[in-house]
């Protein structure tokens, strides 16, 4: 499969996305397609790769149409990239789009391709929606009759209620219970305050409008729809207006809101890899690396704090094989798909008893909260599914260039009860 037996560096060489937007906002009338396009061309126009011939894109989305089955592939089509480009979906939840890069890296490293890009996109806001089964099972047998009559016949078995369309349910199927409501769960089994909570999601909105301020995501981001910032981010946010907001999962005696849970959000983002040959060959800028990755996965239906704690699995098992420790690092960024998720991993990681509760070989210890997020985070850019795992990667990359040299550990937690840890270092 490879022609060397060497295990190749692979480069982050560049990011991009459009910014995020709430469902029903700026991105209502464009879907999957468009925004992927547009993320992927202000990628090729920044480092000039119009008419060129990358080894393979890879990415996806977690909801998409019918139409959308070779989603990346066609909008490779429709970008300025060579259109002999080969492309794939993958799909794993919140972790498609660091998945994708796992994918693209690990082909890197092998030698299978010297160059890539990973990527992911959802709309919400162009929800597929499905006839009901016993509607798709009528019009199934009315395909197959040979008369006119015989179709007829069929149709008369449709009742009202049968045109009642669905639409992609946010819950886990095995257990009926949507994300925040399993991370409901979570916070109250490790007793995670509304305080606390509130309190990270407030640092999230400042970091990110400071970050703006400063001029930051100036080189990451594509405007598109009319739109050159993330329309969650609330800059004039306090304390106080996040404390007043009602619980949003369990009405009673709910801690989360939405204020401190991410909201559901249109988006598309995108990283440039390459082997370092392959960069320099296109002068293009080396900003990082990728070095180590680790995917893991929890049971959570009978134990449903769980479902967004597969990262705490990852981490450790990624940690051993890279022979370092959790405060070896100079950045961290952890998805904020919830701020109880969040610090429901700090907690764990920091106790020896919860650590060896939930089944790890041993707790990592605390981290520097001052190095955490420090652009702000999902909570504030909200929360494309499958498109996070560029942004986080791009931020993390940025960020390791600016300060010359450093390690930068990056966790996502996903639905499934999956989640994904990787190591960027410069």
């Amino acid at each position: 499969m490879n022609n060397s037996d060497k295990i190749r560096k692979v480069a982050i060489v560049g990011y991009n996305r459009i910014p995020f937007a709430r469902a029903n906002t700026a991105y209502a009338k464009v879907g999957n397609q468009d925004m992927m396009i547009a993320a992927l061309n202000g990628l090729i126009e920044k480092h000039k790769l119009q008419g060129k011939l990358l080894g393979e894109v890879a990415g996806g989305a977690v909801i998409k149409h019918t139409y959308d089955s070779n989603l990346i592939r066609e909008c490779v089509m429709k970008t300025a990239l060579d259109p002999a480009t080969p492309a794939c979906d993958l799909q794993q939840a919140c972790d498609t789009g660091i998945e994708s890069a796992i994918y693209i890296a690990n082909k890197i490293a092998l030698g299978q391709i010297e160059s890539g890009i990973a990527g992911g996109v959802d709309s919400i806001s162009d929800i597929p929606m499905a006839v009901s089964e016993n509607l798709r099972k009528i019009l199934l047998d009315a395909r197959k009759e040979k008369s006119l009559g015989g179709k007829i016949k069929q149709f008369f078995k449709l009742r009202p209620k049968d045109f009642t369309p669905l639409v992609p349910r946010n819950e886990e199927s095995q257990t009926g219970l949507s994300m925040g409501g399993h991370t409901e769960i979570t916070a109250k089994y490790y007793k995670i305050s509304r305080e606390d909570q509130d309190n990270l999601a407030l640092e999230s909105h400042l970091n990110m409008a400071k970050a703006y301020d400063e001029g930051f995501f100036d080189d990451m981001i594509t405007p598109f729809q009319g739109l050159n910032k993330d329309n969650n981010l609330r800059r004039d946010s306090t304390i106080e207006k996040l404390a007043k907001l009602p619980p949003a999962f369990d009405k009673v005696n709910g801690t989360l809101t939405a204020g401190n849970s991410t909201p559901l959000t249109d988006g598309a983002s995108c990283i440039l890899l390459a082997s370092e040959e392959w960069a320099k060959e296109q002068g293009l800028p080396i900003l990082a690396y990728i070095t180590f990755a680790e995917v893991a996965a929890i049971e959570y239906v009978k134990n449903q704090q769980n479902l967004l704690l597969a990262p705490l699995f990852a981490a450790n098992r990624m940690l051993d094989k890279a022979g370092l420790t959790l405060q070896d690092f100079d950045y961290y960024e952890i998805h904020e798909a919830f701020a109880a998720q969040v610090l429901a991993s700090l907690k764990i990681w920091e106790s020896p008893e919860l650590s060896k509760e939930i089944g790890l070989k041993k707790s990592l210890g605390a981290i520097d909260r001052n190095k955490l997020n420090v652009k702000g985070s999902s909570l504030a850019a909200a929360h494309p599914f499958a498109a996070t795992g560029g942004r986080i990667i791009g931020v993390m990359a940025k960020l390791l260039n600016e300060k010359g040299s450093g390690r930068g550990f990056i966790s996502i937690c996903a639905a499934g009860g999956q989640g994904i840890t990787m190591i960027i270092e410069k």
